[in-house]
């Protein structure tokens, strides 16, 4: 079939001895035509559906795809202590605490006491040991960006070797610890704080033992500590031991050493952090603020 005019147009193929056929153009009735121009159009229609089909289009929709189940955050899973040391380290605090003088030698020296301190709230309560600030004139933090502030005494709890500092200023960002439940042995921790002034030294153990009673010769013996391995020395008390979640479980307050010696052989010993918490509420002392 060939198209020379403006309609369809037949050609009657020859036959041997005839003359050559002329071109005839016919003539399409209208109801004809109208009924031809419908079923072309359904055609198309019908073509152009069955290629969106087969691409994956059209309105019907596809197949639910199966969805990931919910898993645990990385903040419920066990941290390396690179971890734990980076997540902690901005709450942890060096303290400075000066106090009288005294003679050494004929000549008058202050006395000026080192240990760490960790921020447990978002006011910049500070959580520390007792005997660090004991005794002392003056206080002074420095928080992990370098940053100064005079403090002063908030609570204090010798019974528990504990006390809570009220800085005058706070750091550009404030970052409190997250505080966390018990232990038992065999755990692992970490001891964040500054040892001989070295700040921001971190140490690794385990716990070692539990309900221990350290023996003082001022104001009674301190039950219920936490012992552990990890590695802590003068400058280390008040700061926090640290389970693997990055929470604080304990406040460093002694380590035990038979040769009499102030540096470390294996044996620290923590107040629990609910203890830490609770400190002073028996002598009718307010609370640390949380």
């Amino acid at each position: 079939m060939e198209s020379p005019g403006p309609g369809p147009v037949m050609t009657v193929m020859r036959t041997d001895g005839d003359e050559p056929p002329v071109p005839l153009r016919r003539r399409w009735h209208r109801p004809q035509r109208r009924h031809i121009l419908i079923a072309l159009v359904v055609i198309w229609a019908v073509a152009i559906t069955a290629v969106v089909l087969i691409r994956g289009g059209g309105d019907t929709p596809a197949p639910a795809t199966a969805r990931p189940t919910p898993s645990p955050s990385a903040s419920d899973a066990p941290l390396t202590v690179a971890q734990i040391y980076q997540t902690v380290r901005p709450s942890v605090v060096l303290i400075r605490a000066v106090g009288g003088s005294s003679s050494v030698n004929g000549r008058q020296e202050t006395e000026v006491a080192t240990g760490t301190g960790v921020i447990i709230n978002a006011d910049g309560t500070i959580l520390t040991a007792d005997h660090v600030i004991a005794g002392s004139k003056s206080i002074q933090i420095t928080y992990v960006d370098g940053t100064s502030s005079p403090a002063t005494v908030a609570t204090g709890d010798p019974k528990q070797d504990i006390a809570t500092l009220t800085p005058a200023k706070l750091p550009g960002t404030l970052v409190p610890a997250v505080l966390g439940g018990g232990v038992a042995v065999g755990d692992d921790v970490t001891a964040i704080g500054n040892p001989f002034g070295l700040t921001g030294t971190t140490t690794n153990g385990v716990v070692s033992g539990l309900g221990r009673v350290l023996s003082r010769e001022k104001n009674g013996d301190i039950g219920g500590l936490i012992q552990f391995d990890a590695a802590v020395n003068p400058g280390n008390s008040g700061g926090p031991l640290i389970n693997e979640r990055g929470q604080v479980v304990g406040i460093v307050v002694a380590l035990t050493n038979p040769t009499g010696s102030d540096t470390f052989i294996g044996i620290g010993f923590a107040v629990p952090i609910g203890s830490a918490l609770g400190a002073g509420r028996g002598s009718g002392a307010p609370a640390p603020p949380l």
